[in-house]
């Protein structure tokens, strides 16, 4: 399956303020797969839903959805065809180029810090891996975990590259180990992170030693103060 990307990138320099913004339109295409977005400085502003036919605005509330709001999700869907057809006439066109690969990094860490048996998030960051198909999938204790799962869209970077995040609900329970798994064309083998319930705990030994510390000087002081006033009185 071959992608195509049609990528605008639109430079916007403030004279007031000398900020430099940068904004990108994405559509994404195969013979499967589609995805079309908008996003402002490395942030999302706009999706299309092609799945319940409508336009979905990320940017918050307080923001101006005004260039949103009319044609923009019936703009993505003549985009996208068009992207096809491109696809097709380049594919033709080139005998079926071999594609040019990308290989992906991760990382795995959770959302809050742990307390066990108290409600998080696993969060898997997957970067720069290029086409934007990929593989993923969770294990706990070497079992695989579908529910609580969920991704996030492909996002592209400067360099052509994308990234994705996938998101896993779970409770921490002492013992419990956790992989996010990443299958990619662009690797020999898959790439897999492990997080560990224990390893993520907070460490108390430091914080118990330098409490019963601060007591033992503390108690050294106040023996100190009653010695000293002891002796004034002697005197």
């Amino acid at each position: 399956m071959k992608l195509c990307l049609t990528l605008i990138c639109a430079v916007l320099l403030s004279t007031e303020a000398k900020t430099v913004h940068k904004h990108i339109a994405v559509d994404l295409c195969s013979d499967t797969d589609q995805q079309s977005l908008y996003g402002l400085d490395g942030e999302e502003l706009w999706y299309a839903d092609f799945e319940q036919g409508i336009g979905v605005l990320t940017i918050p509330q307080f923001a101006d959805p005004s260039s949103f709001e009319e044609g923009a999700y019936e703009n993505s869907v003549i985009n996208v065809e068009i992207c096809k057809q491109n696809l097709a006439k380049t594919i033709a066109a080139n005998n079926n180029p071999a594609e040019l690969t990308d290989a992906p990094q991760s990382s795995l860490y959770s959302k809050d810090d742990v307390e066990l048996g108290s409600n998080n998030t696993l969060v898997c960051f997957i970067t720069g891996f290029y086409p934007p198909r990929i593989g993923v999938w969770w294990t706990k204790n070497s079992i695989n975990v579908t529910g609580g799962v969920s991704f996030s869209r492909f996002y592209p970077l400067s360099d052509g590259t994308f990234n994705l995040i996938s998101r896993l609900s779970f409770i921490p329970e002492k013992g419990d180990v956790y992989t996010c798994t990443v299958e990619h064309a662009s690797l020999d083998r898959h790439l897999t992170k492990t997080w560990d319930v224990q390893e993520a705990l907070p460490n108390v030994g430091p914080i118990a030693f330098c409490g019963v510390g601060l007591g033992v000087g503390l108690i050294g002081v106040i023996v100190g103060i009653v010695f000293l006033v002891k002796g004034k009185k002697c005197n």
